[in-house]
């Protein structure tokens, strides 16, 4: 192979990584950005949408609104184990009712 090949070659590796580097943050940060309906989303929407919640805590909000309907407000939500005011804030924006 000559040394024009290899740069070529080279460049063109560096080049598809930049583009999938670039796809990859672009769509993590569309997806931080679309908001959760706590009362219809799965816990696993749950989790994977708000910031601090996991599968765990996320069950919790499903099992907490099947006992006692639709959650209404953030005082509310922060009513379920493991949630709180600094999770709250932390994903305002984020939560639907």
């Amino acid at each position: 192979m000559s040394l024009g090949s290899v740069k070529i070659k080279k460049l063109l590796k560096n080049s598809i990584c930049a583009v999938l580097l670039s796809m990859s943050f672009g769509l993590s940060a569309w997806s931080a950005s679309v908001a959760v309906n706590v009362n219809s989303a799965s816990a696993e929407q749950i989790a994977e949408t708000l910031k601090g919640i996991g599968i765990k805590k996320a069950r919790r909000i499903v099992e907490f609104r099947k006992s006692i309907g639709p959650i209404t407000s953030t005082d509310q939500l922060m009513e379920v184990k493991g949630i709180g005011e600094k999770t709250v804030a932390r994903n305002e924006g984020l939560i639907e009712f």
